[in-house]
């Protein structure tokens, strides 16, 4: 299917469980925008399950709320430089989703925008981005690695939440407190880096953590929330700080 014209896409412009039906009965499995379009409407692709591919010109500026949701069979997408935010629950449940482009001009990855994408392998989030926001890549199981960069000043909670294959992170001196939940259940996080920026550590901050074997709380951390390391059993030793109240 070719989208073409000026202006904005309708929000639930295809929105429907297996997408698009063609006159012949076929769904589309295929979207192409034309550079014209300048915004992609809140769930306008949410449950077009066939959906594999997408493009998306270098003429939209804004992707609303829940464009993608549930588009389980979507591999792979490219958002413009134009783009400059990811919207709330923009990629939510795109199960099939294995590599995201997050282009420069993003400051915000709003809440839940790749929310239960299982099959993401790896994100690149670039040195535009300021938030991540809440529950943000909440249960990415397949997610390994993940790079942080210094222009981060806020982390939502739960916004690595259940995400099991991680294995290590570092947090950027940018970064002032980790929020409640947002490591809860990564059990292959082995080590982790808190950076002296950090004044506080949320409840179940590192809850069921169970591959971390040690961690570092620097002389900033004035407060440790509660179960912030519950069912850690792999934690031999850990020091609390004299800063600690």
């Amino acid at each position: 299917l070719t989208i073409s014209g000026n202006g904005a896409m309708g929000n639930y412009y295809g929105y429907g469980y297996t997408g698009f039906s063609l006159p012949w009965g076929q769904s589309v499995t295929e979207v192409i925008i034309k550079t014209g379009v300048t915004s992609i409407g809140e769930h306008a692709f949410a449950g077009c399950s066939e959906l594999r591919s997408i493009t998306i010109p270098g003429s939209v500026t804004s992707i609303g709320r829940g464009a993608f949701v549930n588009c389980r069979r979507l591999t792979s997408v490219t958002i413009p430089e134009s783009v400059t935010s990811i919207g709330n629950s923009t990629f939510s449940s795109c199960t099939g989703l294995t590599s995201v482009t997050i282009p420069n001009g993003v400051t915000n990855i709003e809440n839940f925008a790749f929310l239960d994408c299982a099959g993401l392998t790896s994100v690149i989030i670039p040195g535009s981005v300021t938030s991540i926001g809440e529950s943000a890549f909440e249960r990415c199981t397949g997610l390994t690695s993940i790079t942080i960069p210094n222009s981060v000043t806020s982390i939502g909670d739960y916004a690595f939440s259940d995400c099991t294959g991680l294995t290590n992170i570092t947090i950027p001196s940018s970064v002032t407190s980790i929020g409640n939940y947002v490591f809860k259940g990564c059990a292959g996080l082995t080590s982790i880096t808190i950076p002296n920026s950090i004044t506080s550590i949320g409840d179940c901050a590192f809850y069921d953590c169970k591959g971390l074997t040690s961690i570092t709380i620097p002389n900033s951390v004035t407060s440790i929330g509660s179960s912030a390391f519950y069912f850690c059993t792999g934690l031999t030793s850990i020091t609390i700080p004299d800063s600690v109240t």
